[in-house]
């Protein structure tokens, strides 16, 4: 497959001396992208909405995730 030139960029717009992917390791490494559904998005209008949401979630599942009380002793049977 050859590439077709894009010749639509103006003149003024110069990438000869650019470097493919120069900051996509730092991107990567800092950075974590989650795409959120549409009936979602309309929910929360920015990420502060998002992380509040979260951590709240977050919260209640550390509630319900603490160690279970501890079990009764078993009891004896009487003997037949």
């Amino acid at each position: 497959m050859t590439k077709v030139p894009d010749n639509d960029l103006m003149p003024e717009y110069d990438f000869s001396k650019g470097v493919r992917g120069k900051y996509v390791a730092r991107m990567a490494k800092g950075s974590n992208v989650v795409v959120l559904d549409r009936d979602v998005q309309s929910l929360f209008p920015d990420s502060a909405a998002v992380n509040a949401a979260l951590r709240a979630l977050a919260q209640a599942v550390a509630v319900t995730r603490r160690a279970p009380p501890p079990k009764a002793p078993a009891r004896k049977r009487a003997a037949a």
